[in-house]
């Protein structure tokens, strides 16, 4: 069969071992949707695929097994699961327009855990439609809090929540839990002085260990929730490397923001050579120099008093010697 495999993929269909055979790729943004959606994907498995799905490493589905000539009815079927999930959509009945930026990831959050510091899946779900569709090669994702169970900081974009501690004197009665639990399970930005927690701003990465610890409810959460915005951290084969801490106590809006200039950068600096028309924002970065980058970021962005933008930005990673 005569197949425009680039048009297969980009309508995120994966082109597998088997002749003939595709995979279909089902998003799911922030990694939540109804237990309803689930008997669409069987069916879709059972009826069209090999009968199997795989749960993807970015929270989506794969469904193997596909005939390239099924592809139009698999699209019919997954038409009540993109609505249903709000994915922006060109045309009806045709599946999804693009599959450049990849399933974007979430933690399960403050919905279910009592570490979380926001709603990871409604962030998600927000940043989805900011995005998506696009062609581009980008990778988001979001955690609830700094144990980062969502591996954020492997991401080109990794949003970690974080809250600001209220403490109310009159509550506390000196017994020192906040203090014990910083100082063993985060980063010892409380001492006791005169009896009394004190908080070192500058070291507190907001992750609300005082608040769970506290017995008599003196340190609450903020009613504004902080993020901790990370950069450009990537698995790969060249260059593997960590991303790295950007602005800490950033905002919801200047993060979609931030996120958003990227694209328009990668866009007038793209390798037009590179294979398959993907090229990964670090080594674009690499290419034009850090402070290029930031002129695109952070253009008419306002971040809050509070933010603190970390300078300068340098990543490390696994380099190979010929």
């Amino acid at each position: 069969m005569d197949m425009n495999t680039a048009k297969l993929k980009k309508n995120a269909f994966r082109v597998t071992k088997e002749r003939g055979l595709a995979a279909s790729r089902i998003r799911v943004p922030g990694g939540h949707m109804d237990a309803r959606f689930l008997a669409i994907i069987q069916e879709i498995a059972e009826k069209y695929g090999n009968g199997t799905v795989h749960i993807t490493n970015r929270q989506g589905f794969e469904v193997p097994g596909i005939d390239f000539t099924d592809m139009p009815k698999v699209n019919e079927l997954l038409q009540s699961i993109i609505e249903g999930l709000e994915i922006n959509q060109e045309e009806m009945n045709c599946g999804y327009p693009a599959s450049g930026t990849r399933n974007i990831n979430a933690c399960i959050g403050a919905r279910v855990c009592p570490y979380g510091c926001y709603d990871t899946s409604a962030f998600a779900q927000r940043m989805e439609k900011a995005v998506f569709p696009n062609d581009l090669h980008f990778k988001i994702a979001f955690t609830g809090c700094h144990n980062d169970c969502a591996k954020v900081r492997m991401h080109d974009f990794g949003i970690i929540g974080m809250t600001l501690p209220q403490f109310d004197p009159n509550r506390c009665v000196s017994c020192g839990a906040c203090v014990k639990k910083c100082q063993t399970k985060s980063v010892g930005a409380l001492t006791l002085v005169n009896f009394r927690p004190e908080r070192n701003h500058k070291k507190c990465i907001g992750c609300g260990e005082c608040v769970l610890a506290c017995p008599d409810a003196a340190w609450m959460r903020s009613k504004e929730t902080y993020y901790r915005l990370t950069l450009l951290g990537r698995s790969g084969k060249k260059n593997p490397r960590m991303g790295v801490n950007f602005i800490k106590w950033c905002d919801e809006e200047s993060i979609i923001k931030i996120v958003c200039n990227t694209y328009e950068y990668v866009k007038e600096y793209i390798d037009p050579n590179a294979p398959g028309g993907k090229e990964h924002i670090g080594y674009i970065v690499d290419r034009t120099g850090v402070p290029e980058f930031l002129k695109w970021a952070l253009r008419d962005v306002t971040l809050p008093e509070i933010a603190e933008v970390s300078s300068p930005l340098y990543w490390n990673g696994i380099r190979y010697s010929e």
